[in-house]
């Protein structure tokens, strides 16, 4: 008999947490109990879980100890707060938010890319899930990075505005209303009118002149592939598309690698979908192909014109899927099945290495 596990999910009534809710069924992961945790503002709603309605908790009020394994998405700050205490309660937290994923001591994991890293939960009982652009340009990559090297990525994302969360998915369909309405354009969540429009601002501006999330791309790739060597330039925008990022990749490779054999070793790779057409049609789209579903899909797969070593890639994934929800229930499943033995937990608690 399969062994169970009890999950807490943290920021359960948010998007990615329902999502993750969803997922853990969709996967059968083997789930004893459930235990949907958010603020004291959502506690008392309900979530839907294998066929029932199952009450949220307060986070506040929490035992962590009831739950072996926890999947985080309420914010860095509550992340910050509660990921250290779950895990000194013998709970291994998967947090989805950007706190912990530059400390060396935490595992930053695309199970695709480096599952290996999972067995360093034991240093403080948390693994970081890398940022949704990160994850899906990581798995595209891994195969020819493996078969040539990469020196250098150029990318430029096209985000959809769920990775902001409900909020401004509910302002782009306002805002979509109102122009079709001839009524005034509101922005909150944005600083300027996303409906109709692209924004090249995502996160805080640095001191560099890129902003945070084009960072994070140059810092966690690094991390995850291992090699700090690689140089990164990206560029961040946000789009009027409600489910689905998209990125334009250029590639220069440490040795030549013909776009036939970069789309073979694609073809092979998990968790990537090749859809490369020479025709109208013939490449995914966040609205058609990635909302909605698991894969990280590939197009427009050519050799750069202008490098001898150059690679251009077309990529798009579901951010709050494959992006969030779905790498970190990935994540879970390979912890609790070459990792979390009962014989590694001590009354309850994990047996960490301080």
């Amino acid at each position: 008999m399969r062994k169970k596990y009890d999950v807490c999910v943290l920021g359960a009534t948010g998007a990615v947490g329902e999502a993750m809710i969803s997922i853990l069924e969709e996967r059968d992961f083997p789930v004893g109990n459930i235990y949907p945790l958010a603020s004291s503002r959502s506690a008392g709603t309900t979530v839907k879980f294998r066929g029932r309605d199952v009450e949220v908790e307060d986070v506040s009020d929490f035992d962590f100890s009831k739950a072996q394994i926890g999947l985080f998405s309420a914010g860095s700050s509550v992340s910050a707060e509660y990921a250290p205490k779950a895990a000194a309660a013998g709970c291994v937290v998967i947090d989805n938010t950007a706190q912990f994923r530059y400390e060396k001591d935490i595992p930053l994991v695309v199970p695709e890319v480096n599952p290996h890293a999972i067995a360093q939960y034991k240093n403080r009982g948390i693994i970081a899930n890398p940022n949704c652009s990160t994850i899906q340009m990581v798995v595209a990559l891994k195969p020819i990075y493996d078969a040539v090297g990469i020196e250098r990525i150029n990318v430029a994302t096209y985000q959809a505005v769920s990775g902001t969360g409900k909020e401004a998915i509910e302002e782009l369909a306002e805002q979509t209303r109102a122009l079709f309405n001839h009524k005034d354009i509101v922005s909150e969540v944005y600083p300027k009118q996303i409906a109709f429009n692209v924004l090249p601002h995502i996160d805080e501006f640095q001191d560099n002149g890129y902003t945070k999330e084009e960072m994070k791309l140059v810092w966690e790739t690094r991390k995850i592939m291992g090699d700090d060597s690689i140089r990164i330039n990206p560029t961040t925008v946000r789009v009027p598309v409600f489910y689905g990022h998209s990125e334009a990749v250029h590639i220069e490779t440490r040795k030549k690698i013909s776009a036939q054999a970069a789309t073979a070793l694609l073809k092979k790779a998990p968790g990537v979908v090749v859809m490369d057409e020479h025709k109208p049609g013939g490449y995914p789209t966040p609205a058609l192909e990635a909302a909605g579903r698991d894969a990280v899909y590939v197009g427009r797969i050519r050799e750069d014109i202008s490098h001898p070593q150059g690679l251009d890639l077309w990529v798009v994934s579901d951010n709050v899927r494959k992006g969030a929800a779905l790498n970190s229930v990935q994540i879970a499943e390979i912890l609790v099945e070459k990792y979390l033995d009962p014989a590694i937990m001590v009354r309850g608690k994990l047996s960490l290495q301080l």
